[in-house]
């Protein structure tokens, strides 16, 4: 039996803050108005189910958010110029987030859910909710220029427009809630009469209808009109000639790794559980038309008192050589990109004469124990395979062994009818590191390094047009939104919840000129430094490093201004030129939180690689 009374009550409580919830999200009062009333019509028809769950709420709310993102057919953010300019300035903000990041935020601070259950809500795993979720803290509170811890104030202006919304009586809700239950319970018996029908024209039908593999209708069978549902990934076996003896083994790591004794620890199809097995891997496979992969995990036995060593040797079959370049892009792409917390790339080398194509990317993983990890990926005719070698400690790795190693790998794969080149003798050059992020020419939180005392990641907020240039100092206030400047672009990035002032962070701004007035305004820059000590005093200015070529130009300072007669503030700056692109980089530490000695400079070297893939200046 359905309780009214229980309902009606539910349904006072409830909207006002359902409603909140899904204005915020969309920044559409109409449609977020409508998609709740229709949310509850629905949770009456089901009041049955619904009135036995802990929280009511939870079960609405994601159907009053599919609702509302449904309805919301404007342009994305078309703002009701009626509304406060606190509130259009949060959904403003809002807006600037992904949809992901946005439900992550107002789960979080609009509602009382577990972490657990913020991540089920927005269908991802807890550890990608929870860094969804850092991201979309540090870039609202940068947004809305407001520390991340008051936050929380900043959506009252919406919650007054929220409460004052007008809401039809309960009992109308409930009439459409049982009208709707009358509908589909009508269309339900005609539904299944139907298919009773259908199923036995199927079966006795004399011509021999067969459903057909290939996903095409079966013969008198109209197509449907409608465009089909998503793809369900289906973990597949591969091709039987890929087995067992096509992985390394034990005896071929320990040729090139020596000095351990290794054992597989497992060997498996990749068909249980979430097939999330390697670090930095985004879903089960590379390929979504995989044909199936192998993976073989190998461990050491470390000496006392070491922690053990694992390689894990992955191989993923695509139906044609097309399809695994971009399978092998791909894959390339988790680990030039990784987007697990405290990963930073160290480098990045071309693997030559090893299968058709092969990289091998350096990574060290600063959570604590600290780990440092070779991943070479290769790619031989529709074979992609993949060698991941984890070790504790931050000693440099033996590269050309890892390289012989991944040439090992290829070799036990050529054989295969699906395999192309095999791998002779591998060469290794180091290259630029591959493209990721939005902006590809500037900086990523893969580049960024460990800060000391804080053993929490990094987060950049979404790039956005260089109005400002906060990564400029008062010495040399380099102004990027000038007249023939393009591609002017900045960001920040900060680390959320690590109880740091608010002026700790990186920041770098980028934008291109013709290349004489690129060199000129790298030119300004320097000088202005170099005077900078004479011009305000107090401040000291140090170079670190200075390197000019024709193509490039790279220059680091530390500088030093004095605040009182005991206090002082130091920060880094670098400002750096590759062709017609500039990046200027500003780093404001704090006394107890440090970049290792060195690390600015290098990050400002990542910088001016990441700068060449910056596109031309624009002609006004």
């Amino acid at each position: 039996m359905r309780n009214p009374d229980e309902f009606d009550a539910f349904y006072k409580d409830a909207r006002a803050g359902l409603l909140l919830q899904t204005f915020a999200l969309t920044g559409d009062m109409g449609a977020a108005r409508s998609a709740v009333r229709d949310a509850f019509v629905v949770a009456w028809h089901h009041w049955r189910k619904i009135s036995r769950l802990e929280d009511p709420e939870a079960w609405v709310r994601p159907h009053a958010w599919r609702h509302a993102q449904r309805r919301h057919t404007a342009r994305l953010w078309h703002r009701d110029k009626t509304l406060e300019p606190e509130a259009l300035a949060t959904l403003e903000a809002l807006g600037k987030l992904t949809v992901a990041q946005r439900k992550t935020l107002l789960l979080t601070q609009l509602t009382t859910v577990s972490m657990a259950d913020m991540a089920r809500e927005v269908g991802l795993p807890l550890l990608d909710a929870e860094r969804e979720l850092q991201t979309a803290t540090a870039q609202f509170a940068v947004h809305r220029d407001v520390p991340t811890t008051h936050i929380r104030p900043l959506f009252e202006p919406l919650r007054a427009e929220a409460e004052a919304a007008r809401w039809p009586r309960a009992t109308i809700i409930r009439r459409a809630g049982a009208a709707r239950r009358r509908t589909h319970t009508g269309v339900g018996a005609a539904a299944a009469v139907a298919a009773l029908v259908l199923t036995g024209s199927l079966v006795t039908d004399a011509a021999g209808i067969r459903p057909q593999l290939d996903g095409r209708p079966a013969l008198g069978v109209a197509a449907p009109s409608s465009s089909p549902a998503p793809v369900t990934e289906t973990p597949v076996e591969p091709p039987r000639d890929v087995d067992d003896a096509s992985l390394l083994s034990p005896e071929q790591v320990t040729a090139r790794i020596p000095g351990r004794r290794w054992r597989t620890v497992e060997t498996t199809t990749n068909v249980e559980g979430d097939g999330l097995v390697l670090p930095c891997q985004r879903q089960r496979y590379a390929d979504p038309a995989s044909r199936g992969s192998l993976i073989r995990t190998l461990r050491d036995k470390p000496r006392p008192g070491s922690r053990p060593s694992t390689v894990q040797h992955a191989t993923e079959v695509s139906a044609s050589p097309k399809a695994a370049k971009a399978t092998y892009a791909t894959t390339l792409g988790w680990y030039a990109g990784c987007a697990e917390p405290r990963m930073q790339l160290l480098s990045t080398r071309r693997v030559g004469q090893v299968g058709d194509a092969a990289m091998m990317l350096v990574l060290r993983d600063w959570n604590r124990p600290v780990r440092t990890l070779v991943v070479g990926v290769a790619r031989t005719g529709s074979l992609t395979t993949t060698v991941v070698t984890r070790r504790p400690g931050s000693g440099v790795p033996a590269f050309r062994n890892h390289a012989r190693m991944l040439a090992s790998a290829v070799n036990g794969l050529c054989t295969l009818s699906e395999a192309g080149e095999c791998a002779t003798s591998p060469t290794l050059t180091v290259v630029r590191p591959l493209p990721v992020g939005e902006v590809p020419g500037m900086l990523a939180e893969i580049d960024l390094p460990p800060v000391t005392n804080v053993a929490r990641p990094w987060v950049g907020t979404e790039p956005r047009k260089a109005v400002v240039n906060v990564a400029a100092t008062r010495c040399d206030e380099a102004d990027f939104s000038g007249k023939e400047m393009t591609n002017n672009v900045t960001r920040s990035f900060l680390i959320p919840k690590a109880k740091l002032p608010v002026q700790f962070g990186l920041t770098e701004t980028v934008g291109s000129l013709p290349v004489g007035k690129a060199r000129a305004f790298v030119a300004r820059v320097r000088a202005r430094m170099a005077s900078c000590p004479d011009r305000a005093l107090g401040t000291d200015v140090s170079r670190i490093l200075q390197s000019t070529s024709k193509r490039r130009d790279l220059t680091v300072w530390r500088v030093t201004t004095e605040i009182t007669d005991t206090e002082s503030v130091t920060f880094l700056m670098g400002i750096v030129r590759t062709g017609t692109s500039i990046a200027q980089i500003g780093f404001v530490p704090d006394r107890r939180v440090q970049m290792p000695p060195g690390a600015f400079a290098n990050l400002v070297e990542r910088a001016a690689d990441r700068l060449v893939r910056m596109p031309a200046p624009r002609k006004r």
